[in-house]
């Protein structure tokens, strides 16, 4: 308790500018576990319904029919049955028109899924630069905080007649209060948007062959029809 309350009177004594230093340093934390906690939650759910929906796909079945079950499914089924989505609604419509050449089908419905893919992955990404700006700039704001309040007690020392440790003592610990908070800031940050970025690429890679993949599929389809008009 006595260490509690010392550590209190030590962030209520402390200059003007070290508080603020210290409550900018702690809504910069309470911020980023907040995203950290709803990254965690997106990433998770965009994982297993990309697993649910790959299930599914491979599975075996028509595309159409496999398209009709996930455009009427009243759950959201993720970033890669969105991409699928876009591809398949693309295809389907060059096909319907009359001329079109089967490579320029393919190539509309590849482009429909990159430019959908891009949307996700935007999403999947969004406020990562945040925690990144937490886990690089904090320990250099809790540094001026602590440099500051390293001043001020010096300078009060010159005022004393007899300069003794615990005359400056209390000084030099608040100040280095606003170190601590910076690494409690920028640590947490560090490591969530280092683990949060290799699932963002991870994802970016299983979407990516997605694509590969299902655009094979169309140019056989294409293929098949070109084939069987002959």
């Amino acid at each position: 308790m006595t260490a509690d309350v010392s550590i209190t009177r030590l962030v209520l004594d402390a200059s003007f500018l070290v508080q603020f230093v210290m409550l900018l340093l702690v809504a910069a934390s309470v911020s980023s576990w907040a995203l950290i906690l709803l990254k965690r939650n997106i990433l998770k759910s965009a994982e297993e319904s990309a697993v649910t929906f790959e299930d599914e796909f491979w599975a075996g079945g028509n595309l159409a029919e496999i398209y009709r079950d996930v455009s009427h499914a009243e759950r959201d089924g993720g970033g890669m049955e969105r991409i699928f989505r876009a591809g398949f609604q693309e295809f389907s419509r060059m096909r319907k028109q009359t001329g079109a050449p089967p490579a320029a089908v393919v190539e509309a419905a590849h482009r429909a899924m990159r430019v959908s893919l891009t949307r996700e992955l935007d999403g999947a990404e969004q406020h990562l630069p945040f925690l990144a700006t937490v886990g690089s700039v904090s320990p250099y704001i809790g540094l001026f905080g602590t440099v500051w309040g390293i001043m001020n007690a010096f300078r009060a020392l010159a005022d004393q007649h007899q300069a003794t440790l615990a005359t400056v003592a209390p000084g030099i610990a608040e100040a280095l209060i606003a170190t601590a908070l910076g690494l409690f800031a920028a640590i947490p940050a560090v490591v969530a948007y280092n683990h949060y970025n290799n699932r963002v690429e991870r994802l970016s890679s299983r979407y990516e062959t997605f694509v590969e993949e299902f655009i094979s599929i169309l140019e056989r389809h294409t293929h098949t029809a070109a084939t069987a008009s002959r």
